[in-house]
């Protein structure tokens, strides 16, 4: 249990990668963790995506920076992207795919990968070029993109120090 607590409390964002891509081992025990994730009622509605292909993490970079309105590179140069999807027509789709979310980066960090929660899935893939893109993978109208967890190997400078956590974060009823 002491590593568990040392993993959440030691897991940080990371905004810095080497080029290596991700190991399959590593990649499957991340994924495996994923899928035990909390979900309403056990029905395990959450979908993810994974993407190693160099040409289309770029491309849903550049999707999200679009969203952004920059040029710059909101995957950070993560090799890997794991794209996860909410149900919406279930009506705990939007937590259940939070937790998904939420394991992904904490087992990326029990494995030794760095990882990152990166926003605006929704509006990704309601650009045409993200529906174009969902529509290949399989995806129905009822799947709306949440977010993408990047992953991959720590560059030196990319996961900074915890900031102190602050006042009031728990208040005793």
């Amino acid at each position: 249990m002491k590593e568990t607590l040392t993993d959440l409390k030691t897991r940080r964002s990371c905004r810095k990668y080497t080029a290596e891509q991700v190991s399959e081992d590593a990649l499957e025990a991340v994924l495996e963790a994923a899928t035990y994730a909390p979900t309403g009622h056990g029905q395990q509605s959450p979908v993810m995506v994974v993407v190693q292909d160099s040409a289309t993490v770029a491309r849903l970079s550049a999707l999200n920076a679009q969203v952004m309105g920059t040029n710059r590179d909101p995957f950070y140069g993560a090799p890997t992207a794991v794209v996860v999807f909410e149900d919406t027509s279930n009506s705990t789709g939007h937590e259940d795919a939070c937790m998904v979310m939420a394991n992904l980066l904490n087992a990326a960090h029990a494995v030794g990968l760095g990882s990152c929660w990166i926003n605006r899935g929704k509006q990704m893939f309601e650009l045409p070029e993200g529906a174009e893109i969902k529509a290949t993978w399989g995806l129905g109208d009822n799947m709306a993109g949440l977010a993408v967890c990047i992953l991959g190997y720590p560059a030196e400078g990319g996961i900074l120090s915890p900031k102190p956590r602050k006042e009031g974060y728990i208040i005793r009823a």
